[in-house]
């Protein structure tokens, strides 16, 4: 499949206007993705790199300042994701109280 093709496609919603908390937390959703993301690759490679430590001993000098920086990086991404998941929850929830205070005004004008 191209792709070109729809159905394969996630359906975009409409840009949020800049500056609102929409906005950012749209923004926000977008880096908590990512810093997922680099979360589970650092996993998988503190994990590779244990695993070969452990079944091929490498006897480079090197290696052993080499094998715990995945580890190191989880940590920090770890500590990153967190951050901005608590950041992207609370943008999310004056977001749904901005929307609401919208809707009540609207009942009250008619």
């Amino acid at each position: 499949m191209s792709d070109q093709d729809p159905g394969r496609a996630l359906p975009e919603s409409p840009p949020d206007p800049p500056g609102t908390t929409a906005e950012t937390a749209h923004r926000l959703g977008r880096s908590v993705r990512t810093s997922g993301r680099l979360l589970r690759w650092s996993l998988a490679g503190g994990m590779t790199t244990a695993a070969v430590d452990v079944v091929l001993a490498p006897g480079f000098r090197a290696w052993p300042v080499l094998w715990p920086l995945p580890w190191y990086l989880t940590c920090v991404c770890a500590v990153t994701w967190a951050v901005l998941r608590a950041r992207e929850k609370a943008a999310l929830r004056e977001s749904a109280a901005e929307e609401q205070w919208h809707g009540q005004e609207w009942d009250r004008a008619a």
